[in-house]
């Protein structure tokens, strides 16, 4: 494990395993006994719950009150009641959760890092990681989803899987009241765009089963104009190029899902869960590359069009086992799942020359990728009341492949002969396989102060097999990573938290595939195969109460990553740069983050959030320039206001603004969007939707690269405005009133006798 030379982190790394080992020795509880504490296991509160099992673990899907509930190691935020949910998908639902911003190819930022896992159910799936991971957001309906949970410091039951960072968790709906529900919803939107699906349930006895089946047509067009220029760091002299393309073109998406559950008796369940998806494209896109030499005189320029197509299937199996034991609240759990996306992409393309540059590319060729992503994971936890206090215990087994066949064929126009192109063809496999035990330790000092320990051990073991000559290479890792959370109960509405969490960082597939992989005509990138994780300890302190009518969440943050996986940019030619990583820096950020949400009149409703973050990197600029340090200041936040205009019409706005944020060797300047949505309800069952995404058309993503080698300015534009008009209805049960979009709300989870299965503040998440 990296370890940070600052002294205070290693007093404080070193402060909390000792905290932690030995209130799992037990420690702890003289200093219970001391205080009086209240027992574990208290009478139930009354509030309004959908069949929630008995254990911890569980708490994240069950809870169903007006208003989502933070817990001791996450903020969670209703999403299912978005007015924009009918019609919308994962990442319009996730870009409506404060500090996450999602672009229209779906990439996430949380807090302005793009290192963010997303889970679903607690558990990562191989369908949410890697490249893939956008389209599958944009695919994926935001009808499935309960809630969203946030957990900026993930503890030692969460593994590290694609990136360590932050965890966005999604939990989908889940329903076990008896009897049958179910839900048929269609939209159209312009330009042919589509979607529709049925979802339902059915529970009687020891049975139920739950599933759904969707169909999508989106995409957006895009365009973009690049300007670059050169400096040869030993003439003096820059060399000019510019960049401009279009692309346009819908992908189809369709998924299928079940889920079956089978009480074996009272105190055990079988569960088994199947998914299914497929998504494919067709797009054409058009690139004019221009350089200019002495006195910027044109000496190429080009027209390249490219015809795309190509398809990824992924699917998921999951089978779980429970079993509740003798004491209130003990439970073993035991999971199997198993996920993989295959990805299959196509291009074609062809050239006309206005200028023919000196070294003329072949008019005409094509590029085939296959890449494949399969995740098998094991995981077994145990948890129970131990005294005055909570014990959990868990292992994961886990065992992760990614492939990637990369064949570009040159096609001589005259014969129509081909020719493989060795220089840019590849075959790489990374095979990487994980053992991890955790342990966690909860336990209640008094009636304001709760504490949750953990530490989790992880042996990482990846190798690496190059197929085109290249020597196979392999890494190992053993990491040791504590977590400590905080509570300080105020009152019944209020609560002081305090989190501390070291994670790693491990590096991607894409990233450790040392081969040079051929973008475009002006960009090619490779991996680095001895790239080492990045290490990062993380604070923060936070606030919640409630102002008036309103909640209020306020955060204070520190990270401080070291090793950082920075990427580098530098010329391979005159015109062609190569973008690469490595462990070249650090970087330290801090900021201010606040929520406020709530009833402002009885048909007025808003939900706010605002982040002000400060980044400081330590990177190196170039190979003759050395490290250098950037700042910045960034100010983002959005609104989203909720007027009931009668009882049977709703309207919503949502605006969200992003900051300035560094990225690589340079800054993503800031962007403003602005959404609307309109629901009326025909009855009570049956609803019309209207969502207006981008009102305004400005979404647009700008980014500066400055070195002393390189001056670059990149600005991509995406077709953001689109309309979506459809109908809702539900069936088998009494209509839903379906209320506006509301933020974290009280935070019964931490409160006396409040906790899932009346343990007060025993709230646990996921495991895994």
């Amino acid at each position: 494990m990296t370890i940070s030379p600052r002294l205070p982190l290693l007093l404080t790394r070193s402060a909390l395993s000792g905290a932690i080992l030995g209130a799992l020795a037990g420690l702890a509880q003289p200093a219970l006994a001391q205080t009086g504490a209240a027992p574990v296991v208290v009478a139930k509160p009354p509030v309004k719950k959908t069949d929630a099992p008995e254990s911890a673990i569980d708490a994240t899907v069950t809870v169903t009150g007006n208003r989502p509930t933070n817990r001791i190691d996450r903020q969670v935020y209703d999403v299912k009641n978005d007015v924009s949910a009918t019609n919308g998908s994962a990442a319009d639902a996730l870009g409506n959760v404060p500090s996450v911003a999602v672009d229209p190819d779906g990439t996430l930022t949380l807090r302005g890092s793009t290192r963010v896992q997303v889970y679903v159910d607690g558990k990562p799936s191989a369908m949410m990681q890697g490249d893939n991971r956008g389209a599958t957001l944009n695919a994926m309906p935001a009808e499935d989803i309960e809630s969203v949970e946030v957990i900026n410091n993930p503890g030692a039951q969460f593994g590290n899987e694609a990136g360590g960072g932050p965890i966005l968790n999604l939990v989908m709906r889940r329903n076990r009241k008896p009897g049958g529900f179910g839900a048929v919803n269609a939209s159209g939107g312009t330009a042919g765009r589509y979607n529709s699906g049925v979802s339902g349930s059915y529970n009687s006895g020891a049975f139920g089963i739950q599933g759904g089946a969707s169909v999508r047509r989106d995409g957006r067009d895009s365009s973009w104009d690049i300007d670059r220029v050169r400096a040869d760091p030993v003439t003096k002299i820059a060399n000019r190029s510019a960049q401009d393309g279009s692309s346009s073109g819908l992908r189809d998406a369709a998924s299928v899902n079940t889920a079956l559950t089978w009480n074996l008796g009272t105190r055990d369940t079988l569960g088994a869960n199947v998914t299914l998806s497929r998504l494919s494209n067709d797009s054409r896109s058009q690139d004019r590359y221009v350089s200019f030499g002495a006195n910027d005189v044109t000496n190429s320029d080009y027209l390249r069009t490219t015809r795309g197509s190509g398809y990824s299937d992924s699917g998921a199996l999951g089978a779980r086992f429970d079993h509740k034991g003798e004491l209130p609240g003990e439970v073993a759990k035991f999971d199997v799942r198993v996920s993989s996306m295959l990805n299959d992409s196509a291009s074609a393309y062809s050239n006309a020359y206005a200028i023919r540059p000196p070294r003329a590319l072949d008019n005409a060729s094509r590029q085939q990728s296959l890449t494949g992503n399969r995740l098998v994971d094991f995981t077994g936890d145990y948890e129970r009341p131990v005294d005055q206090a909570f014990v959990k215990l868990g292992y994961k087994l886990a065992s992760h492949k990614n492939s990637f066949d990369t064949r570009y064929t040159d096609i001589d126009i005259a014969t129509l002969g081909e020719t493989v192109n060795t220089a840019r063809s590849n075959r790489f496999e990374l095979d990487e396989t994980s053992v991890a035990l955790y342990a966690s330790y909860q336990f209640r000092l008094d009636q304001h102060w709760s504490v949750l320990a953990g530490l989790r051990t992880e042996l990482t073991r990846m190798d690496f097999l190059q197929l085109n000559g290249q020597p196979d290479a392999s890494n190992r890792y053993v990491n040791t990573i504590p977590s400590m959370f905080v509570t300080y109960r105020i009152s019944d509405q209020t609560n002081i938290r305090l989190s501390y969490a070291h994670r790693i960082r491990r590096p991607g597939a894409g990233e450790l595939n040392p081969f040079v992989v051929y973008r475009d005509e002006f960009n090619v990138s490779s991996g680095n195969p001895n790239l080492k994780p990045t290490s990062t300890d993380a604070f923060e302190l936070g606030y919640e109460s409630r102002l008036g009518a309103l909640d209020t969440n306020l955060r204070g943050y520190y990270r401080k990553d070291t090793g950082l996986i920075s990427e580098r940019k530098s010329f391979i030619s005159d015109t062609v740069i190569l973008t690469t990583k490595d462990n070249a820096g650090s970087n330290q950020s801090g900021g201010l983050e606040f929520t406020l949400s709530g009833k402002l009149l009885p048909k007025l409703s808003l939900n706010t959030s605002g982040n002000l973050a400060y980044v400081e990197q330590r990177i190196f600029g170039s190979l003759t320039s050395g490290e250098t340090t950037r700042h910045a200041v960034s100010l983002s936040g959005r609104a989203r206001i909720s007027y009931q205009i009668s009882s049977e019409d709703q309207l919503q706005v949502a605006i969200n603004g992003q900051g300035k944020t560094l990225s690589g060797q340079g800054y993503r300047q800031p962007n403003v969007t602005t959404n609307v949505s309109l629901r009326h309800a025909i009855t009570p069952a049956l609803s019309l939707v209207l969502n207006v995404t981008d009102v305004f058309n400005g979404n647009k993503n700008e980014t500066i690269t400055d070195t002393d080698l390189l001056k670059e300015t990149s600005i991509r534009r995406s077709a953001g405005r689109i309309a979506y008009l459809g109908l809702t209805y539900r069936f088998g049960g009494p209509a839903a009133a379906e209320p506006g979009w509301r933020g974290p709300g009280q935070n019964y989870g931490d409160g006396p006798g409040a906790g899932p299965a009346g343990r007060p503040g025993m709230g646990s998440g996921p495991r895994g």
